[in-house]
């Protein structure tokens, strides 16, 4: 079973209102020794990696304004990720430390430059979550009007990544010789031009930064989108998904391993991670009290904030009362709308009442319980074939990663579906164990 942590720079994750629990150290949120000690942590649980979520703006579709994400402690990132990560790589020797860049806003030269020294700095611990981004709020923070169509960013996406493989490929192994007594520093033979032109980008490199210890990055994506999956089953070396319930996490494995063979590649060369959150207990009654007193906490108005953001639709203008598969998707990311239709068709849910259920865990499941029953469920999806593993989402932070890594881990162990320890030193080897 692989286990990845999912984190961002700002008060929320999945839970909208776990940031107001006493147990969440959102005074520290701009601090980098938080981010440290989360990392700490997460090594001392063996998760094979922890990655940064990243949003380009704070939304403000809804209503017009972002008073109800900045006001109410929605999804805003303070802080840019790779500016922490060296700090967590210096903390850690083992755990992987992955990175959300936009290839809709970012040239190759730069993404396979920032990378690459991220790989050098942990020591071939690297991995860059690849997203071909959605909202037009995010486009006009770089200066464009609106955002291109799916089908060109997930074809830009494509050469994207193509021109930054031709970029790490342009230092061989061995190009760097360093040998002081005959005076060679490099052998200019094992460095080469990149020369990539597509359609989207250009570049022609070579990159100033030598061949990494894993070569390239990992490669993580979480398109749910027809287009997404595809971009994915070619790209992807871990799969981020939001899923609801066995079945539907079932179907999305299958579809996705049959993608993955069409493009020449091995079911075990990519790992799909649903993404999952916890509430513990020492006793299931106390579980649920927490998790109760948890899911009060959240703001119904911020969930429709967070689902405006998502679908790219202005939910203020819809009665709360109406049923969320009525509402016609005008723009922003399909994948996303569908996500949310999946978990709420079942239940019939009004807008209102997706709202809150999508401000709790973004309708990803919330297991709660002991470390015992937690580890029952995780163990009977992973064995089921519903996934190779999990992305862990926190409720409260740092203290729902505390408690899974003292409480649950244990249990996951003791089952022998979990490692004891790492057996490899670099993120690719966590993910493919000799």
């Amino acid at each position: 079973m692989h286990l990845v942590a999912f984190l961002m720079t700002g008060p929320t994750c999945h839970h909208h209102g776990a940031w107001r629990h006493p147990d969440s150290d959102v005074e520290d949120v701009l601090n980098p020794a938080r981010y440290e000690h989360i990392a700490r942590v997460l090594e001392a649980g063996k998760f094979d990696s922890l990655f940064f979520a990243d949003i380009l703006g704070v939304y403000d579709l809804y209503g017009g304004s972002y008073d109800t994400m900045a006001g109410r402690g929605g999804q805003v990132c303070l802080l840019d990720p790779a500016v922490l990560l060296p700090g967590m790589a210096r903390v850690t020797s083992r755990i992987g430390l992955g990175l959300t860049y936009s290839s809709t806003f970012n040239h190759p030269y730069q993404i396979a430059r920032m990378l690459a020294s991220l790989d050098h700095v942990s020591a071939g611990r690297a991995a860059w979550n690849v997203v071909a981004s959605t909202s037009t709020l995010e486009a006009r923070n770089f200066g464009m009007t609106e955002m291109p169509g799916r089908a060109q960013r997930y074809d830009r996406a494509d050469e994207v990544l193509e021109a930054c493989f031709a970029l790490w490929n342009s230092w061989e192994d061995g190009a760097l010789v360093m040998d002081r007594a005959a005076g060679v520093f490099a052998n200019p033979a094992k460095i080469h031009y990149a020369d990539y032109a597509g359609q989207w980008v250009k570049t022609r490199g070579p990159l100033t930064t030598p061949r990494s210890p894993q070569g390239h990055p990992v490669i993580m994506q979480a398109g749910s989108s027809e287009r997404g999956r595809e971009f994915g089953a070619r790209w992807g070396e871990i799969i981020f998904t939001l899923q609801h319930q066995k079945s539907d996490m079932q179907a999305f494995y299958a579809d996705f391993k049959t993608r993955m063979a069409r493009y020449g590649r091995a079911p075990e060369d990519c790992v799909i991670l649903p993404s999952i959150d916890v509430v513990l207990g020492e006793t299931e009654a106390l579980a649920r009290e927490r998790a109760e007193y948890l899911n009060s906490l959240v703001d119904t108005q911020l969930g429709m904030a967070q689902i405006s953001g998502h679908i790219g639709v202005d939910l203020s203008q819809y009665d709360p009362d109406l049923p969320l598969a009525d509402i016609t998707l005008e723009e922003g990311s399909r994948g996303s709308f569908d996500v949310i239709l999946q978990g709420t068709a079942a239940e019939g849910l009004t807008l209102g009442e997706a709202a809150r259920r999508f401000a709790t865990s973004e309708l990803c499941p919330q297991l709660v319980g002991t470390a015992e029953q937690v580890a029952d469920r995780l163990t009977d999806l992973f064995e089921d074939r519903a996934c190779d593993g999990f992305v862990l989402t926190p409720t409260t932070s740092p203290g729902m990663w505390e408690q899974f890594c003292r409480g649950v881990v244990p249990v996951l162990q003791k089952r022998g579906v979990f490692r004891t320890e790492y057996t490899g030193r670099t993120l690719r080897e966590h993910l493919r164990p000799a």
